[in-house]
C-alpha cells in the first residue's frame, strides 16, 4: 500500500465529522462501461465474515473495484488491512419507480465509541438529481438510532442528495441516516455496496503526516444544521471521542467537551481516609 493512497489525517477527520469520504470518478471507464451487464447478473455472495481478499472470485468485477489503488487505499485507512466482508448487495432503482426509501441507518443500536463498519457504495452510471441518488444527512452517524428509527422524518435541514459523475465511490460510516431517493428519470439508477468489518484495531491505519495540523480540529468542530447549536456540542464530543480512539491519545480535546465530562479525579485530599468507618478527621482552622 503506497502511501500516497492513504488518506490524510485532515480527510480521515472530516470522515469523523462527516460520516462519509467520496470520491468522484475513480473507477475508470471501461470498468463502469462492464459494471451494468455485472450488477443486472448479479455478484456470487460471500458468507458474513469472509476474509476481502477471498470474498470476490480472482480478477472478477468486484475485485478489480476493491483492488483500485484509491479504492483499496481508503478501504486500508478507514478498517485496516484484510477486513471481513459482512455483506454485499446490487440496488437498482427502477425509472419512474415513484417510491424512495425511508430514511434510516444499517445498523442496530450501536454503541462502540471506538470502532465503526463502513460501506463501500459505487455508482457506475452519471447520477443526475432527476435519478434520486442516495439521500444522506451529513454528521448524523454518531447519534445512535435503531435501524428505521428515523424514518419518519420526510426532509431535514442539510440533508444531501448524491450527485456525482460515473465510476464515483462513497464509503459511509454504518450509522449514517440515508436512503435511496425516488427514480424520476427514465434510467435504470444502478449502486453496489459492500460493508466491511475491521480485523484490527482502527489506529493510525492511515498516512499520519498531518496528525496535528490544525485543519484536523477545524474538520472535527464542524457544524451541521440539522441540530441547534446547543446539541451540537454531543455530535464534537462523540467526534472527539472516536478521534482520540483513532489516534491512540486520550489527551486530544481541543475544546474540552470530553475533559470536562470524563473529569473524575482520584487525587484524595491528605488526611482523608477511603475507609468509610473512619471518624472523620478534626478540622486545623487558621
Amino acid at each position: 500500500m503506497h502511501r500516497k493512497h492513504l488518506l490524510t489525517s485532515v480527510q480521515m477527520a472530516r470522515f469523523v465529522a462527516h460520516g462519509a469520504h467520496r470520491i468522484d470518478a475513480v473507477v475508470p471507464a471501461e470498468m463502469n462501461a462492464e459494471a451494468i451487464d455485472v450488477l443486472q447478473a448479479g455478484i456470487p455472495a460471500a458468507p458474513y465474515g469472509t476474509p476481502l481478499s477471498q470474498a470476490f472470485e480472482e480478477g472478477s468485477f468486484a475485485q478489480r473495484l476493491v483492488q483500485l489503488p484509491e479504492v483499496a487505499g481508503a478501504i486500508h485507512s478507514l478498517v485496516g488491512p484484510d477486513p471481513t466482508v459482512d455483506h454485499h448487495a446490487v440496488h437498482i432503482r427502477k425509472a419512474h419507480e415513484g417510491a424512495a426509501q425511508n430514511l434510516h441507518g444499517d445498523a442496530i443500536i450501536d454503541v462502540r465509541p471506538d470502532a465503526f463498519d463502513v460501506q463501500l457504495m459505487y455508482y457506475p452510471q452519471e447520477v443526475t438529481l432527476e435519478m434520486g441518488g442516495t439521500l444522506s444527512v451529513p454528521g448524523s452517524h454518531l447519534r445512535r438510532t435503531n435501524e428505521s428509527d428515523t424514518g419518519r422524518y420526510q426532509n431535514l435541514r442539510g440533508q444531501t442528495r448524491l450527485v456525482c459523475p460515473a465510476g464515483t465511490v462513497v464509503f459511509l460510516h454504518h450509522g449514517i441516516w440515508h436512503g435511496g431517493r425516488r427514480n424520476d428519470s427514465d434510467v435504470d439508477r444502478y449502486m453496489f455496496k459492500i460493508r466491511f468489518n475491521p480485523t484490527v484495531r482502527q489506529l493510525r491505519l492511515w498516512n499520519t503526516d498531518d496528525l496535528y495540523d490544525a485543519a484536523v480540529a477545524a474538520e472535527l468542530g464542524t457544524r451541521f444544521p440539522w441540530y441547534e447549536h446547543a446539541t451540537g456540542r454531543l455530535e464534537i464530543y462523540n467526534r472527539v471521542r472516536l478521534w482520540r480512539a483513532l489516534i491512540g491519545d486520550d489527551s486530544y480535546d481541543p475544546d474540552y467537551w470530553v475533559t470536562r465530562a470524563t473529569n473524575r479525579p482520584t487525587r484524595v485530599v491528605a488526611g482523608r481516609s477511603l475507609n468509610p468507618h473512619a471518624p472523620a478527621p478534626v478540622e486545623e482552622m487558621a
